[in-house]
């Protein structure tokens, strides 16, 4: 059932460690509708250590078809130590409560628990958003930030992760805010701005009713955009006038993963 990866370079732990004690490496994958990548990274500084790996997410993808895929990712990297993993979904406890792009049939599922005794691995797992911040507050954008970070992604809907001196506060799901009478996600999304062909002039004008609501609310030290857009941030981020200053984020496509393996790493070091 499990399909090519697309990279098949070989993954390799040669010189690299999942001691608690030192906690160079952990592994990290990122769960997404489309694709499950995951590789080895270096907790100490953010870089992969093996080439990131992706095998597109199953048709049907419920627990069990999920839970292959990630054995598959472990068993090609030899892997036994400290796993995160990113979720497209609100995590409580290791329990999803939501679905995004994935099988209804997570809603109500200890995600941990289902990764855990398929692969016999120590898991966190945690929403996909909050591991994108996690990584961009540890080795990206907003490294070093004091007070209230929050970052937004713009994709298919609009994630949030919230950040108060470098600690998370999970699962705020900030793109669901109300803006003009309408979810915000369905009106700001990158999506939108590609199914309504928007301008980017015209997407900007969006997103600066959607960040000027959220500044309102929260009054953050420092926003931070992300998803695939954030590559155009110099064609849209000048548009947009905001008392907060804003940063693309830097760790792009790997940020999932290095977010993901993070939490694992902390979570063990605790």
């Amino acid at each position: 059932m499990t399909a090519p990866a697309s990279d098949d370079q070989p993954a390799t732990t040669e010189g690299l460690t999942a001691s608690p004690t030192t906690l160079e490496a952990a592994f990290g994958i990122d769960i997404g509708g489309s694709g499950i990548k995951g590789a080895i990274v270096d907790t100490r500084t953010g870089e992969l250590k093996t080439p990131r790996v992706r095998i597109p997410t199953p048709q049907e993808s419920s627990p069990e078809n999920v839970a292959e895929i990630v054995v598959e990712l472990l068993h090609r990297a030899g892997w036994t130590g400290p796993v995160g993993a990113t979720f497209p979904a609100v995590i409580k406890n290791g329990v999803a409560r939501s679905a995004a792009n994935v099988d209804p049939s997570w809603i109500g599922t200890d995600v941990d628990a289902v990764f855990s005794k398929a692969t016999g691995a120590d898991f966190i797992v945690l929403n996909d958003a909050d591991a994108a911040g996690l990584a961009e507050v540890r080795f990206g954008a907003a490294k070093d930030v004091a007070g209230v970070v929050i970052m937004l992604t713009f994709g298919t809907g609009i994630g949030s992760a919230l950040f108060l001196d470098g600690d998370l506060v999970p699962n705020t799901e900030l793109g669901h805010l109300e803006l003009q009478g309408h979810d915000a996600e369905s009106r700001a999304a990158a999506s939108v701005k590609d199914k309504q062909k928007l301008t980017y002039k015209q997407w900007a004008k969006r997103v600066q009713a959607y960040m000027s609501h959220v500044e309102a609310l929260f009054s953050p030290d420092l926003f931070l955009v992300g998803g695939g857009v954030s590559k155009d941030a110099d064609r849209w981020v000048p548009l947009l006038d905001l008392k907060t200053p804003i940063r693309p984020a830097q760790l792009l496509n790997n940020a999932g993963i290095v977010g993901a393996a993070m939490a694992a790493a902390e979570r063990r070091g605790e």
